[in-house]
């Protein structure tokens, strides 16, 4: 929403503005679900970047290898990248994988890295590295723990080469995006030993009643994403076949992979589960127009049109805690927004006074621009700007809602913290909807889910920022067990990259937040270890703010009275001053 409200009052006061309810277009048409569709292309150039295409075999060698390094040579002239591809395992030093954004393990098998270079390639990870594992990149390494990890599942089995029904299961990612709901093709489709959904963010997963000899129980992830060990890993276990890599549909969603992993594209890869579908593609059923304009609805996807209105789900009023999440794109310098908080009413101006917009506009005032708590609260600009992909490409919204505080994330990236303190707009109770703005204001929305109190929220990854708004950071990116903890000016590097855990531990760099030696007494170090499941390094956030470690019941706190760049942090006795508050992702 761009124009001020008061004037937009007046306008509405003085003008034949018919305010009668109109339906969603097609509400119960069902869309086209092509195999590609307009998204099949980036929306601009990216940067100029190298990625390495590594294909050594020590097992099995797929007679697609040739097939897969022509394809992503074609994908890298296309798409301003250009690919190294190498057999030799030495080319995995420090300062010779410092010159890719991503590295693509093009179906190898067995042990294909020693020691050292393995060491090199978790030192790059760490760095903001990226991953892509294709096909039997599963089928590696098998006695590197770090690997299985980063790849998110080995391999167990496969059946005959056979035609089968992928479910994409996001259609935000760059990788899966211009894919329609289900993806008919033809591969050798891998069983896992693990199911990786628990650490992993499914982009697309098998049906196991299309096809024969899936032995994973009906939930059989086949591609995902993740953020690990302080840098980016894609896996799809497509690409067996030499006609896998001719197939425009498959070399695009190779493309979206690498894209993601080198960093050209953002998205949410944080593991999901538990969320309940509010529009699921199909219908828009439970949901009602209020006001003028109208969304369209064509391939999964509300497209916004006309108005000033909304499209509020009236089917149900939220109470108590949730995150609601879904996936938006703007055609272009475009103004749409989510609202949520609101009381039941065919009037949209209902929902602009009396809940909370959370806006779509890149180009806005900063209390009015993409990720601002509509007219209340600004964006952190630098977050939101590092998170945002532009117009043409899809982006995720998290709104989670905690009594009266408002937390947004995009693309994974926490980039808004509010608290209402308006009684007229609490959020303790309501309802959500999404903004029709205006003609010629193109904004369109996928998969709208929420995920309310009482469900695990799963782990969550950002900065963790404390004291004069300085971050919890790895001093200089270290790994060694014992690196110092400090507070630091943010950066956005892997260094203050954490995930907060389901298990009570914080993690950045594939180690944990540690207290040294499990000591309880005041002014213990704070330190970067091994994961080890110990009361050391478990932590629980409090309503005060503070973050504390309960086996020793006291609290993470900034060192000393004045807080520079490098200020160390250790274990103090809890009494919530301004060195002990915490905002976590």
């Amino acid at each position: 929403m761009r124009t001020p409200l008061k004037a937009l009052i007046g306008l509405f006061a003085g003008a034949a503005f018919c305010m009668a309810p109109q339906a969603a277009a097609a509400p119960d048409a069902a869309p086209a679900t092509p195999t590609a569709s307009r998204d099949a292309a980036p929306a601009a150039a990216d940067p100029a970047y190298q990625v390495l295409v590594f294909s050594r075999t020590a097992g099995f060698r797929h007679s697609s290898i040739d097939e897969g390094i022509t394809a992503l040579r074609d994908l890298g002239a296309a798409n301003n990248f250009t690919v190294d591809a190498t057999e030799d395992p030495q080319t995995f030093t420090t300062a010779n994988l410092a010159k890719y954004r991503a590295v693509v393990f093009l179906s190898t098998t067995g042990d294909v890295l020693g020691n050292a270079q393995q060491t090199a390639f978790e030192q790059y990870l760490g760095s903001g590295g990226g991953y892509v594992g294709i096909h039997a990149a599963a089928d590696t390494e098998y006695d590197w723990p770090f690997y299985e990890g980063l790849a998110g599942a080995y391999f167990q089995s496969h059946p005959a080469i056979q035609p089968a029904t992928v479910k994409v299961e996001d259609r935000a990612h760059d990788a899966t995006a211009h894919l329609g709901s289900a993806w008919q093709r033809t591969d050798e489709w891998y069983n896992y030993r693990t199911n990786p959904r628990s650490t992993a963010h499914v982009l697309a997963s098998l049906d196991e009643s299309s096809y024969s000899g899936g032995t994973m129980a009906g939930d059989h992830p086949i591609a995902w994403c993740k953020n690990y060990a302080g840098g980016r890993a894609f896996y799809t276990g497509g690409g067996h076949t030499e006609e896998s890599y001719a197939d425009p549909t498959f070399r695009r969603h190779l493309l979206g992979g690498i894209r993601w992993a080198a960093g050209t594209t953002q998205a949410d890869c944080r593991p999901e589960t538990g969320y309940t579908s509010l529009f699921d593609g199909t219908s828009t059923t439970g949901w009602k127009q209020a006001g003028p304009g109208s969304f369209t609805l064509a391939d999964g996807t509300l497209t916004s049109q006309g108005g000033l209105g909304m499209l509020w789900y009236n089917a149900r009023e939220f109470t108590g805690d949730y995150s609601l999440k879904l996936d938006w794109k703007a055609s272009g310098d475009d103004n749409s927004g989510v609202l949520v908080g609101f009381p039941a009413s065919d009037d949209p101006w209902s929902a602009v006074n009396n809940g909370h917009e959370i806006q779509i506009d890149a180009t806005d005032t900063t209390d009015r621009t993409t990720g601002a708590v509509y007219g209340f609260q600004s964006a952190d600009i630098p977050a939101r700007d590092a998170a945002l992909n532009p117009p043409g490409e899809w982006n995720t919204y998290e709104i989670r809602v905690t009594g009266e505080r408002l937390e947004i994330f995009l693309n994974g990236r926490k980039i808004n913290d509010f608290t209402n303190t308006d009684p007229a707009r609490s959020l303790k109770q309501g309802h959500i909807g999404i903004q029709n703005h205006g003609d010629g204001d193109e904004v369109a929305f996928r998969n709208v889910r929420i995920k309310q109190a009482g469900t695990s929220p799963g782990p969550r990854s950002g900065e963790v920022r404390g004291v004069n708004g300085k971050c919890l950071d790895v001093d200089n990116a270290g790994t060694a067990d014992g690196t110092k903890i400090q507070v630091y000016t943010c950066n956005s590097t892997a260094a203050q990259r954490w995930t907060v855990a389901e298990d009570g531990t914080f993690q950045a760099l594939g180690k944990c937040l540690d207290v040294s030696g499990g000591a309880s007494a005041d002014g213990t170090k704070i330190q970067l270890w091994t994961c080890n499941n110990t009361g050391a390094q478990k932590w629980a956030a409090q309503a005060d703010g503070t973050v504390r470690n309960p086996q020793s019941g006291k609290c993470l706190d900034a060192s000393g009275g004045t807080w520079n760049d490098g200020t160390p942090v250790h274990l103090w006795t809890c009494h919530t001053g301004p060195n002990q508050k915490w905002t976590l992702p």
